[in-house]
């Protein structure tokens, strides 16, 4: 009974210790741990001392601490459909891409294991290997081209040997062990973010000022053109809307010669031309200058080729 009774009470402080940490920390970060050895653990922990809180457990238990702190904050059942399979909880008061980013840090390499999920692609580049000769038949297995070479088996190519998302065979894991190839990189790895009640994907800590300012121009400019072409107008479309207008007004005082402050300056182009130079006297100086400085360089005498005599019309004379 004294057992039972410790049980539950070490439960019971392990369900205020999750309530705790809600209470102090805004952001939590729900990481993955899959093939995380105790002793990576342990130096994660270590990593995370004065950023943050690292809690692994139960998740009934986890579940049932939320659903417990959900009577004074209803937000935190966001939390509750991304704690499932083996996850942990990483509670946080600092900026959650800083705290990603310490996580990653912290991933170690791992050798390959037959009945492994490969996280990512894996290949065998081509290289002189300190294999004998008599391992051969072990490549030949696995159809990767060798020679011997010096004593030594060398790969000819670069091996796609393992797709992501494949499972490891026992062939693959012993050759990748033969070679001293640690291909994966296991740690925490963050499946979602949890901020004051919002939830989102880790690839949204990855979007700078200049993403989001682009995709608000991008979404304001859709709003103007849809507000432009139905009529309605709204903040987005009626700078548009009277930029238009003023340019079909000008149109029209233009062609009635119907004078309004803003059609002086275009009505006097219209009449007199000349005024055009006027506007652009460096435009305009720039040719004289330029013939200016022709007239003065000495000529020099054109050499006549039948090619010219031919552009210049020679056949119809």
């Amino acid at each position: 009974m004294p057992r039972a009774a410790a049980t539950i009470a070490k439960k019971q402080t392990y369900m205020d210790k999750i309530v705790r940490f809600l209470e102090q920390y805004p952001r939590v970060l729900i990481v993955g741990a899959d093939n995380v050895t105790s002793r990576q653990m342990q130096q994660i922990r270590i990593a995370l001392r004065g950023h943050g809180e690292l809690l692994m457990g139960k998740n009934t238990m986890i579940r049932k601490a939320i659903r417990g702190f959900s009577a004074t904050s209803a937000k935190v059942n966001a939390l509750l459909p991304f704690v499932k399979t083996n996850v942990g909880l990483v509670f946080t008061g600092e900026d959650a891409a800083k705290i990603r980013d310490l996580l990653t840090s912290n991933r170690v390499a791992t050798a390959a294991r037959a009945g492994l999920i490969a996280p990512n692609d894996v290949v065998v580049p081509k290289q002189q290997t300190a294999l004998e000769p008599t391992q051969t038949s072990f490549f030949q297995a696995l159809n990767i081209a060798t020679k011997i070479n010096k004593g030594a088996i060398e790969i000819l190519n670069d091996v796609p040997l393992i797709n992501k998302g494949d499972k490891v065979g026992a062939s693959e894991a012993a050759l990748l062990n033969k070679l001293g190839i640690k291909p994966f990189f296991f740690g925490l790895d963050v499946s979602m973010v949890y901020d004051d009640g919002t939830t989102y994907e880790p690839s949204i800590m990855d979007l700078t000022d200049a993403d989001l300012l682009k995709s608000f121009s991008a979404g304001v400019a859709r709003i103007a053109a849809a507000g432009l072409e139905i009529g309605y107008p709204t903040v987005a479309s009626v700078p548009h809307s009277i930029a238009n207008s003023f340019k079909r007004l000008l149109a029209v005082a233009v062609e009635t010669e119907y004078e309004i402050p803003q059609s002086k300056t275009i009505l006097a182009y219209l009449k007199d031309p000349s005024a055009f130079k006027a506007a652009a006297p460096v435009a305009a100086a720039a040719p004289v200058a330029a013939a200016k400085t022709e007239a003065a360089a000495p000529k020099k005498k054109k050499v006549t080729t039948e090619s010219d005599q031919d552009m210049g019309l020679g056949l119809f004379d």
